[in-house]
């Protein structure tokens, strides 16, 4: 029997699209508005799904409590109001779109959280825009 929990988080960061290998008229030509040099805004909504069997002696598959500190300390302190290009090291030399801050924040969770429990990530980056990643 394998039960999901979902914890539901938010987080705002500024960002730019940009490829430095390419001509800034084909940044332009590719990211649009999101190459911005002064960067653009979203509020992000991030959605965590473990799946996994549920522990017979707590009756949970994850203490969402812990799933809820563990969100806040490794991605939200991280991520959350700042600018992903410039204050984050995971972004320094990786393009932070939807897909590779999504990448990003599954390989920071992944570490903390057991392998039996199966790992999804969902970003939303606008209410329309949302990314999903598993690890594969």
């Amino acid at each position: 029997m394998k039960v999901a929990v979902y914890r539901k988080e938010h987080f705002n960061a500024a960002h730019r699209l940009n490829n430095p290998n390419w001509s800034d008229e084909k940044n332009q030509e590719i990211f649009g508005k999101c190459n911005n040099p002064n960067f653009h805004g979203h509020n992000y909504e991030l959605i965590v799904k473990l799946l996994g069997p549920v522990d017979p002696e707590t009756g949970y598959v994850y203490d969402m409590k812990v799933l809820s500190d563990l969100i806040k300390e490794k991605v939200l302190n991280r991520f959350d109001h700042k600018n992903l290009n410039l204050d984050t090291d995971e972004f320094k030399n990786l393009n932070p779109t939807a897909e590779n801050i999504a990448v990003v924040i599954w390989n920071i969770l992944r570490k903390e959280i057991d392998n039996k429990l199966e790992l999804i990530i969902r970003l939303y980056e606008t209410e329309r825009n949302f990314v999903e990643y598993d690890g594969n």
